[in-house]
């Protein structure tokens, strides 16, 4: 039986209200709050993939200026959003959540195979996080309506390019929630 977990890409302070602020973000967050909590719910892994740079050396701030930097206010998840007891966080200084980072050790060690990926940007860090997922090995689902990007047309050829180049299936959250349910109550049925 496949076993998936949530990466919760960049939901934080400066990407929703502040220096790098998405317009568009703040209509993922509900279906993203029903998403998370329906997999806790159903005992799946949420992972929070957060940008935290370091001040003044980062190379990404040449390209957006500063942002997300450790520790400070804007680097923090949204309060809607914010990790729960038994979450993982797992920092990141460059667009994907597993470049130098341990996601990857971690996620082999939870046992998932298949990973679900939401937050900012569709064409930026979900994309890049993709990439990595697929090269290492993962299945992929990305619930359309929990992504987004600076405009419609970035967020649609983010999702195109990951579904045609990394083999992700497009769905809704509502179909992600629905897949977590059949597989909780499957597993209660073979244990009864």
């Amino acid at each position: 039986m496949p076993k998936y977990a949530v990466l919760v890409v960049d939901m934080l302070e400066d990407f929703i209200h502040g220096n790098l602020k998405c317009e568009r973000a703040e209509r993922i967050i509900q279906p993203l709050k029903t998403l998370l909590d329906a997999a806790r719910r159903y005992g799946f892994p949420v992972v929070y993939c957060n940008d935290a740079h370091r001040p003044d050396i980062d190379a990404e701030f040449e390209l957006w200026g500063p942002h997300a930097i450790d520790g400070t206010p804007g680097s923090q998840v949204i309060e809607e959003l914010k990790p729960e007891e038994g979450d993982f966080i797992v920092k990141k200084r460059r667009y994907s959540g597993f470049f130098q980072t341990d996601l990857h050790l971690l996620l082999r060690e939870l046992g998932v195979d298949t990973v679900i990926v939401t937050g900012l940007h569709t064409n930026i860090c979900v994309k890049h996080t993709t990439s990595d997922a697929f090269n290492w090995g993962f299945k992929i689902i990305i619930p359309k309506d929990c992504v987004e990007a600076f405009s419609e047309e970035d967020h649609k050829w983010g999702l195109s390019y990951m579904e045609k180049v990394y083999g992700a299936k497009i769905t809704e959250s509502a179909e992600v929630i629905s897949l977590f349910r059949n597989l909780a109550t499957r597993t209660r049925n073979n244990l009864s």
